[in-house]
């Protein structure tokens, strides 16, 4: 990797994959995959300081991809102990909600009960997350090129010469 990308990507990912994996904060990735955009924005916004010309719709977007690509992989990686610290509370509230409705259809109930006990929908969970990271965070980066696109200084006014046989 490019040593002008490195730091961005990794404090890009670093934004996306703590904000993605923490409980309640995460609910921003509801909203058309907040943090995994933001993310994708700020690691352009930080490789566009240290560039010194305007980067390009491509480099933005790899920029994007990388940092989305590091975020997934560091939400994941957080979201096990959390997880394991946070997963019997939530199977003590499924469990109350099965009770409490008792009309709950008895397949839909199976499902439930399969799913809080199994490891395996974690698994897929957490590569399902990295994929979208990905893609996310390369929109982010794209919108990041846009935003943060530096304008080119004016150019000089063109000299016209004077031909001396025209009157002015």
């Amino acid at each position: 990797m490019n040593s002008g990308r490195t730091q961005p990507v990794l404090l890009g990912g670093l934004f996306i994959g703590v904000l993605s994996a923490l409980p309640v904060i995460n609910a921003g990735n509801c909203c058309c995959c907040l943090w995994v955009v933001a993310g994708g924005v700020l690691a352009v916004y930080l490789r566009q300081q240290n560039y010194q010309g305007q980067l390009n719709a491509a480099e933005g977007a790899l920029v994007g991809l990388l940092a989305g690509l590091v975020g997934g992989i560091i939400g994941s990686a957080l979201s096990i102990p959390i997880q394991m610290m946070l997963g019997p509370l939530q199977q003590e509230w499924m469990s109350r909600i099965l009770a409490n409705n008792q009309d709950f259809p008895p397949e839909a109930r199976d499902m439930m009960e399969r799913m809080m006990a199994g490891g395996a929908l974690r698994v897929v969970s957490m590569l399902i997350n990295i994929v979208f990271s990905v893609a996310f965070g390369m929109i982010g980066g794209l919108l990041g090129v846009a935003i943060f696109k530096k304008n080119a200084p004016p150019q000089p006014p063109a000299i016209i010469p004077h031909d001396p046989g025209v009157a002015m």
